[in-house]
C-alpha cells in the first residue's frame, strides 16, 4: 500500500531483531503531521498531496493562509508535496464539504493529522530523505575517500594530497566535476529499503542510519 509521512529525526540507537541480531534503529517523530491540499490534475495539471508538519512561531502569511483554509489553527513548520500520478489505486474523494484522498479502505481529508500507525506496518519497506549535516571544507581523503600518496621514501607532505588534476597539453584543462577538494554534505540524501522495526501513532523506528542530525526534517515514503 502507498504511504507517505513527514517527520523530524530523534535520536539513534541500537536493539536487537527478532533472530538476536544487534542492529542500528533511528526513531522519526511523526506527529503532529496534517493533510493540507490536494494538487488536482484538472486545476494544477498534476496529481500530489501536501503535508505540513511539526509547530512553528512564525510563517508566511501566504503559508498560513493555506493551513487556515485547511482548517488547521496552529502555524506548521515543514511542508512537502508528494506525487501520486504512478498511483491508481489512489482516488480524490468528497466528504462532509471537503476534498480527500481514499487508499484502499483508508480515507484522509484535508485537515486530518495523519496517524503513522494506520498507513504503514511492522516490516514495510521505506524510503527516507533529508538534508545531510553539513562538514564544511574537506580534503579529497574525506570527501572522496582517496588513499592520498606514499607513507614513506623521504615524503613530507603528500599523505592526503589529491595528485595530478590534469593534462600538460591536450585538452590543456581541468574536467569539470573532477574530484578535488570542496565543501562537503548539507546535500539532499535519499536511503532506500529501510525496514520499519517498531511503530506507534506518532512515531516510526527504522532498522538502519538516516541523513541529518537530530531534529532534521525528513520525508518517509514507502517503497511498494
Amino acid at each position: 500500500m502507498v504511504a507517505f509521512i513527514l517527520g523530524q529525526k530523534d535520536r539513534q540507537t541500537q536493539t536487537y531483531n527478532a533472530n538476536g541480531i544487534r542492529i542500528p534503529v533511528t526513531y522519526i517523530k511523526t506527529a503532529p503531521c496534517y493533510l493540507i491540499a490536494i494538487q488536482k490534475p484538472e486545476k494544477q495539471s498534476y496529481f500530489a498531496v501536501k503535508l505540513g508538519y511539526g509547530l512553528a512561531n512564525r510563517i508566511k502569511k501566504s503559508t498560513f493562509g493555506e493551513v487556515k483554509k485547511a482548517g488547521i489553527k496552529t502555524p506548521l513548520l515543514f511542508f512537502k508535496e508528494f506525487r501520486l500520478e504512478k498511483h491508481s489505486s489512489i482516488k480524490v474523494i468528497e466528504e462532509n464539504g471537503k476534498s480527500g484522498i481514499s487508499i484502499g479502505d483508508k480515507k484522509l481529508l484535508i485537515g486530518d493529522m495523519i496517524d503513522a500507525s494506520v498507513l504503514f506496518q511492522l516490516g514495510d519497506k521505506v524510503q527516507v530523505s533529508a538534508i545531510a549535516k553539513g562538514k564544511g571544507f574537506q580534503g579529497v581523503v574525506t570527501r572522496h575517500h582517496f588513499k592520498g600518496g606514499p607513507h614513506t621514501h623521504g615524503q613530507s607532505d603528500r599523505e592526503r594530497a589529491p595528485g595530478s588534476i590534469g593534462s600538460t597539453t591536450t585538452p590543456g584543462r581541468v574536467y569539470k566535476g573532477k574530484r578535488m577538494a570542496g565543501r562537503m554534505g548539507g546535500q539532499r540524501v535519499t536511503i532506500k529499503n529501510l525496514i520499519i522495526h517498531s511503530l506507534t501513532k506518532d512515531s516510526i523506528a527504522v532498522a538502519g542510519l538516516i541523513p541529518g542530525s537530530k531534529k532534521t526534517n525528513v520525508e518517509i515514503i514507502s517503497n511498494t
